[in-house]
């Protein structure tokens, strides 16, 4: 399993996760994408129709109906109703139940930011005393773009 852990540091979650969404679904794959929070999840479901003028990422929320036939699921558990079997954490919080966590998935995004740098250094070393995990550490560039620290 792959975790790439994602510091925003210069640019918003609404700026980088469509990217990585569309790079998700452009190599074949399906998203899930995971907030506690539902005030989040609206809003994240609003900028997927909105983030660029010319497309949109096709996807829903989890609760409609339809989870199974969705490119991308917003939801606010670590649960792939659309067979995902990849996960972008965005609430900065790292979830890894015993069963159903995000090392479930072949690949994960740990988004993050200074509010969550601790819980996130706690999730990176945790996931280093695991076998299987590969993780990464990106961080933003004040030029925009990410550099990988670790």
């Amino acid at each position: 399993m792959r975790v790439d852990f994602y510091h925003l540091t210069t640019r918003p979650l609404d700026r980088v996760l469509p990217q990585i969404a569309a790079r998700v679904l452009a190599e074949g794959g399906r998203l899930l994408i995971v907030a506690g929070d539902e005030t989040q999840r609206t809003g994240l479901d609003r900028l997927l129709w909105t983030y660029s003028p010319d497309s949109f990422l096709p996807h829903g929320l989890a609760g409609s109906g339809d989870e199974a036939t969705q490119p991308v699921l917003i939801a606010g558990e670590v649960t792939a109703g659309n067979g995902a079997r990849h996960v972008a954490l965005v609430d900065g919080r790292w979830r890894d139940e015993v069963t159903d966590g995000a090392s479930a998935f072949d690949r994960a995004f740990h988004f993050f930011d200074e509010e969550h740098i601790e819980a996130a250094r706690l999730a990176w070393k945790a996931l280093g005393a695991r076998d299987g995990i590969e993780r990464s550490y990106w961080r933003q560039k004040e030029e925009g773009g990410w550099e990988k620290v670790a």
